[in-house]
This record gives structure tokens, sequence and C-alpha cells, in this order.
């Protein structure tokens, strides 16, 4: 039996949060469960709980992303919550952004599969696109690393007075208490714990939510960010 086999059916909340593209989740699940799993970016273990814990998790995200906006999905690894966003959100503007050639292999692979003509790939580290990549309005992400350190990357590619929208679990609440120093210093002027997909999700899905005043990363990114820009217009000048 392969791993795509074990893949459940998609549950009902699926085609109600999905809509018109439905059969593209149920694709990009499919690929997860197969492809993804041989190239190690999914453990098969949780191919039986893909739907629920991962698919509609994810999606659910979109009812806090603002309409119309440019989001980077920092450390997408083999697309979560990027891709899931990308189908309930066409509005949206996402770049998935992932240092490993496998995995952004593995994402280049889906976009073009699912058509999103709205979700560009980039390989590299939040740091290292800093002045290159355009500052969005907002910054996904999903199990990438403790609140401190994660935000140390996705709020230097904030506009001023954007947000980062980061999926945690149960210790939500105790990460953004610890970590109000580190995000005070990275000018972030509001932060809350939000909880998403009544009646689609169960449990629903945490959300941290940080905001940023007009110096998103503080001070230390402003100055990297007017460095790169004037390396960037020498280059043009020449």
């Amino acid at each position: 039996m392969t791993e795509a086999a074990e893949l459940p059916q998609a549950p009902e909340a699926a085609r109600t949060v999905f809509g018109d593209f439905y059969p593209e989740a149920v694709r990009y699940a499919e690929l997860l469960a197969d492809a993804g799993v041989k190239r190690g970016l999914i453990g098969p273990r949780e191919v039986p709980r893909l739907w629920e814990r991962h698919m509609l998790n994810c999606a659910v995200l979109s009812e806090v992303v603002p309409e119309g906006v440019s989001v980077c999905d920092v450390g997408s690894g083999a697309g979560l919550p990027g891709i899931p966003l990308a189908l309930v959100r066409p509005d949206l503007k996402i770049t998935l952004l992932e240092p490993l050639l496998r995995r952004t292999n593995f994402l280049q692979e889906v976009v073009e599969l699912l058509g999103l003509d709205h979700v560009t790939v980039v390989r590299g580290r939040a740091e290292e696109v800093l002045g290159t990549l355009p500052p969005v309005h907002v910054v996904t992400a999903r199990a990438v690393a403790p609140l401190d350190r994660l935000a140390g990357w996705g709020v230097p590619l904030l506009r001023p007075y954007g947000e980062m929208l980061a999926l945690k679990g149960d210790t939500a609440e105790e990460e953004l208490k610890s970590s109000r120093a580190a995000l005070s210093k990275l000018g972030v002027v509001e932060t809350s714990v939000l909880h998403v997909g009544e009646g689609l999700v169960d449990p629903l899905s945490t959300v941290v939510r940080v905001e940023v005043g007009e110096s998103p990363g503080g001070v230390r990114f402003a100055a990297k960010r007017a460095k790169a820009a004037r390396t960037s217009r020498s280059r043009r000048r020449r």
C-alpha cells in the first residue's frame, strides 16, 4: 500500500473551506501524501491526519488575512500554510520562502501543477532576502521556530504597519509572554492570540498576531534595509 492510498477522504468541511478550489486542494493533499512523504517533506504518520491537522488547520488562517495584500510564507517547507492559504485566497500575492532546494523544487512543481499564478517560490533564508524581496503586508509561518526567533526572521520582511501571523499550539500565550522584550526591540507595537476556524476545525487553529509600527525589525534592520536600497539604486545606475 502506498502512502497516497492511506490518505483519508476529505471531510465535508474541506468543500466549505476550499470552495471552487476543492479539486486543487485534493490534488495537493495527494501530492503531500505521496511525493511529499517520499521526499521527506512530511512524515508518513501525518498522512492519516493531513486534512484536519494540516490542510484545514492552515486554510482557516485566511479568516484573519486582509484582502488583496502581499504575503510571505517564511520557512514554507512543504507549503504549509502558504499553499492552502493560496487555494482559498486568490486575491493575495503570496511568496513561498524556503532555503532548501528539494523543498523549493517540490513547491514549484505544486504551484505549476495547481495553476497558482498568484504564488511565487523563492529559495533563500529570510535574512538573505532582506532588501531584495519587496516588503510585504503579512508574514505567515507555522512550526518553524520559537516565537522570538521566528519574529527575528519574519518581522524585518514586513512593510511599516504590517503583521506577522504565526500558527502556534497550546503554548501560544506562554510563548508570547516570554518573547515580549525581544518583540519590542523588533519594532512590534501590538500582539494578540487569535482562534480561527469556528465550526470548521476542532480544535480551533491558534494564531499569534504580531503587529509592527513604522520600523519593522527595529533600528538595526532599518539601517540594513537602507543600505540594501542604496546598493540596489547604485547597481541600476551602472
